[in-house]
């Protein structure tokens, strides 16, 4: 069978809905917050030189830009053409095979390629706090900008880590001069620039958005995290939780005349919404019921507000069947319970092993997802718990 047939095969044997396989991401900074649903012995599973698994990557078409250490294919995601995932194809394979039939015309012409991933985030301790860049200074480096979104999904926070508090831009009688002093203070000792911030405390179900250009601290609640496709930041601050990073987290994505240019380093930065005084009012997330909710399942928009992406909560009762139509393809992790997927086996995973497959991942193509996705929660006690995250395309986002 070739590439091409096994796609269109296992694309139609799954009535446009595709099963995924777990996607595994190590980072060596920061401590692992364990909280992943990964066997214990399997956190360093890619060794201990690419440092812990910290992130699981959902529907995603790219690589992680991870080191020279990493493969090629490190956090794309793999379509599984059979139950246990031994034969597979790269999920960018089937949306370039397939096209329009995989994720609607709209999406295929303006991107040609589904133009967004999540992932969850998962750290013990708090990260540095950094940006990411917009389009036009990511373009300066050959890649894309990168906003990105966070919802706290109770079911998978188990423990809050040691520090469930988020800094979000700097405070707003913060002058850009004072800025400027801490980050030429970079190489020469802490710098302790979250002295200029604020800091939010987190709330498990709800979430943030947050633009590019804007500096933050994430805390340490596992997160789930829809995003653009590109991983492209600047770190300002360099020594957190007694871990120290060099230079380059700096300037790592900077043009290399621009590596020693602090007025450019700066210029990175959404100025005005760092300093917004309302930055809570215009980005907080909390959760908005969908009309549609009922008594056998409720569905709550918790990524929204943005030109690119969206995701909601759904929940499906124990013992109940709902067919759920959204006008726009989507990936989606399965948090909690046990039943079925249109026509595929799904439950939530409790304790995977580096490798294994999952029951818990799934693609739903733009025809499938209009036509409507038959759930079945097969347990008499727990609720079916989805999060579903989707492109720039859905036209019900708030």
């Amino acid at each position: 069978m070739t590439d091409l047939a096994k796609i269109r095969e296992t694309h139609e044997r799954g009535k446009g809905i595709f099963r995924l396989a777990p996607v595994f991401v190590p980072r060596r900074f920061a401590q692992a917050g364990k909280r992943l649903r990964l066997h214990p012995d399997d956190y360093y599973a890619y060794g201990a030189a690419r440092g812990s698994i910290k992130e699981r990557w959902f529907s995603s078409v790219i690589p992680a830009m991870n080191g020279p250490l990493a493969k090629p294919d490190e956090g794309m995601s793999y379509v599984a053409a059979n139950d246990d995932a031994s034969d597979k194809f790269l999920f960018r394979d089937a949306v370039e095979a397939l096209g329009p039939q995989v994720i609607g015309e709209a999406l295929h012409a303006k991107y040609g390629t589904w133009p967004m991933y999540s992932k969850f985030f998962d750290y013990e301790t708090p990260l540095f706090h950094h940006l990411h860049l917009d389009e036009a200074s990511a373009q300066l480096v050959g890649r894309m900008g990168k906003p990105e979104a966070y919802y706290f999904p109770p079911q998978l926070n188990n423990h809050p880590g040691v520090f469930p508090v988020t800094y979000f831009g700097y405070d707003p009688d913060t002058t850009i001069e004072q800025v400027r002093e801490r980050l030429l203070q970079f190489e020469a000792g802490d710098n302790r620039i979250t002295e200029l911030s604020r800091a939010y405390r987190l709330e498990l179900g709800t979430g943030w958005y947050t633009p590019p250009g804007v500096v933050h601290a994430p805390g340490s609640y596992l997160t789930y995290e829809p995003q653009w496709n590109s991983d492209v930041n600047s770190v300002h601050e360099n020594v957190v939780w007694g871990e120290v990073y060099p230079y380059e987290f700096l300037t790592e994505n900077c043009p290399e005349p621009k590596k020693r240019d602090i007025d450019y380093i700066l210029g990175l930065m959404d100025w005005e919404k760092n300093v917004d005084p309302h930055y809570k009012k215009n980005y907080f997330r909390p959760p908005i019921a969908c009309a549609h909710s009922d008594e056998r399942h409720t569905e709550k928009w918790i990524t929204y507000g943005n030109e690119y992406f969206g995701a909601k909560e759904l929940t499906v009762q124990p013992g109940h069947t709902v067919v759920v139509k959204d006008p726009a393809a989507y990936g989606t992790i399965l948090v909690q319970g046990h039943g079925t997927f249109g026509v595929h086996d799904a439950e939530a995973a409790v304790m995977l092993r580096f490798g294994q497959m999952s029951g818990d991942e799934f693609f739903v193509g733009e025809d499938a997802a209009r036509e409507g996705v038959t759930i079945v929660n097969r347990s008499k006690w727990e609720p079916m718990v989805f999060l579903k995250h989707f492109g720039p395309n859905h036209p019900e986002m708030p």
